[in-house]
């Protein structure tokens, strides 16, 4: 028989012999090619793209075209996604209607009417879409679960707004609607939105975006909607989007340098992580199948056969749990991505990435043979006859290689401090893979260097730190295993935490906190009174302060900004034109020295360090009348808030560079009521007016941390408490004599937990200090925006401390509730 398929079969019967060890040994294989395949497999799957997203958007319809605001130019181009706008001067021109859409699409082309904005119901807002279901044009776009589609004055409801047939929605300053239907969306479970042919929609306070919001049509067409119809639409004042204009998903995206060494850098990563989590198994193994691999080099067994006999084991064991993994990863995926969608998101049809996976998979199978290459060697250099006598081998005390282990760590800390400098965190991920694997050559020295403190230690730490030492094939393994883990996620939380301090840090408003802004666009100033009144009838009480609009000698809008670098990075500023009221709000309080300086025709600046001797320099521009440069006197001044900018102008110093300045703008420190509708009221006036308010910066935690945290829980305990496991059936001999001379079995538990700990907290110190590292090289291309811009690194110290203290921990209290009686060794004499 051939050496191959001899050493399949003993391998297969070697792991069905040892089913613990075996199903150990697949769970540290396979646990990440599950993880990495489900987690491809969810993101193929929730993700939509825009052809598969063509039915919940238009449904049976050719297009969907949607008006934009007045005033507005916005052009569209192939790609799909870019698309600008800008304010438009002058008399509006007429809105355009159904008749005219039409005419535009050709003859043969049938409108439905839409709108999607918003719904109040008191303090609540919730997605709305405003059209008939029961047209057939509007098939798919919403599945009907309940009840039935809704007609006049009634509407159907998504899941999520956990509301039934029968019930009433009552909508702030409308009648009650009867709900009479249950509808889901087809890609987005957790939508709470309301949907019917008649809504009362509430304007939105914000910027308009095609994508989402705005009033148009469903058409259906005689012949496609192509690119070459695009711009004639965009002129006419609709955005569109066509089944004929489409972006190709076929087109494979270009795969560049940085994508290149990104997915190296991930599989080398992958695969060194498996390797030294199931290597400890397979030393193990080896040690137990001694006499049987000695036996067949005594019958004539080579050290070729022998090698070849225990990478079959890593072979049976790596193709195994690479293909159960593989399909558990698939179907977790699949069937986790609807559950994952519930808690926000989208999810499509069910997906796999194959391309991905069947890399995966193969990584998943070679970490298993390269996992046992080590235990390969050795078993082909052990002593027969020393085996078949039942001695032990002699353990060579050689703490590894600390010269080539240094080089390597010293070599990638030189290529970090380069590649922090480079243009994206692949490079430096890449010098991180180099410094892992330093520390991993360095961890059998560090190992044997810290196994000297255990003639400190009491009993119980003493032998379990002298075992972990005396077997360092298996500690080492374990040891870098958890050093990799804890220095990945280090760097990860500590990389995400310095970009999420840096935008809180970049965040900068012309307005404080709190403040309610009206602007009137281009209207007379009858309208703009009217607007003013009304304002003031809807908000009693509330002193309203002025601000003015900057126009040229021919009646042409200008805007005045100025450039100021704010946290590195440079930022234009649109500089307000008011009196003192408007500087009490801005400033927060009367400051009487920047009062003073309005007064006298100076601008009063909120960015010290756009002032320059005195002056600071403005550009004024329009979108119908050339660009001016100007300089006005100014001084600086202290803003409301710490993240605030900006500037604000006297109308005298406005009109001596030229200009006119017209009351178009109301300020008001008050926070509008979440039922309020002093948008609709003053829309009701004039659709040329905006109101806004200054909500500050949102500082929305990443759950990325604490996923983070939690996968390394489980990396670290579980490798931890498998190499405790293996430890604990080495130490049968040990844990004998310690009971036969009376140890009682909460030693023999500290010796076990012992190992777990020593194991798991010389890994995470190691860890801390690789992830610190890399971490503070990451914060660089993670925050910077240009040259010269400072990196900003902020270090998540309750994160950095669970996942140093608390994987230590919980494997140690796992240890020690391991069971761990006497056992029963058979003694030679």
């Amino acid at each position: 028989m051939s050496v191959v398929p001899a050493a399949l079969r003993l391998a297969r019967r070697n792991a069905w012999r040892s089913r613990g060890r075996s199903a150990l040994i697949m769970v540290m294989i396979g646990l990440p090619v599950l993880v990495i395949t489900g987690v491809l497999t969810l993101t193929e799957t929730m993700s939509v793209t825009p052809r598969e997203g063509l039915v919940a958007e238009f449904g049976l319809a050719d297009a969907r075209l949607v008006r934009i605001p007045e005033g507005t130019v916005i052009r569209q181009q192939p790609n799909g996604g870019s698309w600008t706008t800008g304010d438009g001067d002058g008399a509006a021109g007429p809105e355009l209607g159904a008749a005219e859409a039409a005419a535009l699409l050709g003859p043969g082309t049938r409108l439905v009417p839409f709108s999607t904005g918003v719904l109040r119901l008191g303090a609540d807002r919730v997605d709305a879409l405003e059209l008939d279901l029961r047209d057939p044009l509007t098939r798919g776009m919403r599945t009907l679960s309940e009840g039935r589609f809704p007609a006049a004055r009634e509407v159907a409801v998504t899941p999520a707004l956990g509301l039934h047939p029968g019930d009433l929605l009552r909508p702030s300053g409308a009648a009650p609607l009867t709900v009479v239907g249950v509808v889901e969306h087809p890609h987005r479970p957790s939508l709470r939105e309301v949907v019917g042919p008649d809504l009362p929609l509430a304007p939105l306070d914000g910027f308009w975006s095609p994508g989402e919001y705005g009033p148009g049509w469903l058409a259906d067409t005689a012949k496609p909607v192509s690119w070459a119809d695009v711009p004639a639409l965009n002129r006419a004042g609709l955005y569109v989007s066509s089944r004929a204009a489409v972006p190709d998903p076929s087109r494979a995206p270009v795969r560049d340098v940085q994508h290149t060494v990104g997915l190296g850098t991930m599989a080398v990563m992958v695969v060194l992580e498996t390797v030294l989590l199931a290597g400890p198994a397979f030393a193990v193994g080896l040690r137990r199948r001694r006499r049987e691999l000695a036996g067949i080099a005594a019958q004539g067994g080579s050290a070729g056969h022998l090698r070849t006999i225990v990478l079959a084991d890593g072979l049976i064991l790596g193709g195994t749990a690479t293909f159960v993994a593989t399909v558990l990863g698939i179907g977790a995926g699949v069937l986790g991505a609807p559950f994952a969608a519930r808690w926000g998101g989208q999810v499509g049809p069910p997906e796999v990435p194959w391309p991905q996976v069947l890399g995966v998979a193969a990584l998943g199978l070679t970490a298993g043979i390269v996992a046992a290459l080590v235990p390969a060697v050795q078993a082909a250099r052990q002593d027969t006859a020393t085996v078949l006598a039942g001695r032990a081998s002699p353990v060579a005390d050689r703490p590894g290689r600390p010269l080539a282990g240094t080089a390597l760590v010293l070599a990638g800390l030189g290529a970090t401090v380069v590649a922090r400098r480079q243009a994206g965190p692949v490079w430096v991920w890449a010098s991180a893979v180099l410094v892992m694997i330093g520390l991993v050559a360095l961890t059998p020295w560090l190992v044997h260097f810290t196994g000297r403190v255990a003639t400190r230690l009491r009993l119980p730490l003493r032998m379990s730190v002298r075992d972990a030492v005396r077997h360092r094939s298996r500690t080492v393994s374990a040891v870098a295993a958890v050093m990799a883990v804890t220095a990945t996620v280090v760097a990860m939380g500590i990389g995400a935490h310095s970009e999420s301090t840096d935008r809180r840090n970049a965040y900068t408003s012309a307005r404080p906190t709190g403040m309610l802004a009206i602007w009137g666009g281009s209207m007379s100033d009858a309208t703009w009174s009217r607007i003013r009144a009304e304002t003031g009838r809807r908000l009693p009480g509330v002193p309203l302060a002025a601000g003015h609009q900057v126009k040229d000698a021919q009646g042409r809008r200008y805007a005045l900004r100025y450039t100021v670098r704010w946290n590195g990075t440079r930022t234009r500023r649109t500089v307000a034109v008011g009196d003192q009221d408007l500087l009490r709000l801005l400033q927060g309080r009367h400051d009487p020295q920047a009062a003073a300086a309005l007064a006298s025709g100076k601008a009063v600046v909120f960015d010290a360090a756009a002032v320059r001797n005195g002056r600071l320099a403005l550009r004024a521009s329009s979108t119908s009348g050339p660009a001016r440069r100007i300089e006005v006197p100014a001084v600086p001044a202290a803003p409301a808030d710490e993240h605030q900018g900006g500037a604000l102008l006297p109308r005298a110093l406005v009109e001596q560079a030229g200009f006119s300045t017209a009351e178009r703008q109301l300020y008001a420190m008050h926070r509008l009521p979440a039922d309020s509708t002093l948008w609709r009221d003053l829309h009701k006036v004039t659709p040329r007016v905006t109101v806004a308010s200054e909500e500050g910066y949102r500082n929305m935690p990443d759950p990325d941390l604490w996923g983070w945290l939690g996968g390394a829980l489980i990396l670290v305990v579980g490798g931890t408490l498998a190499v405790t496991r293996l430890a604990a059936a080495d130490m049968r001999p040990e844990r004998a004599a310690m009971a036969a001379i009376g140890a009682p079995s909460g030693t023999l538990r500290m010796v076990v937990a012992g190992q777990a700990l020593y194991v798991s907290g010389l890994g995470a110190l190691v860890g801390l200090a690789a992830g610190t590292v890399t971490g503070a090289a990451l914060s660089r291309p993670m925050t910077t925006h240009g040259v010269g811009d400072p990196a900003t690194i902020a270090i998540p110290w309750p994160f950095v401390i669970a996942v140093v203290v608390g994987p230590p921990v919980l494997a140690t209290m796992a240890a020690l509730i391991t069971r761990t009686g006497p056992p029963l060794v058979r003694r030679l004499p």
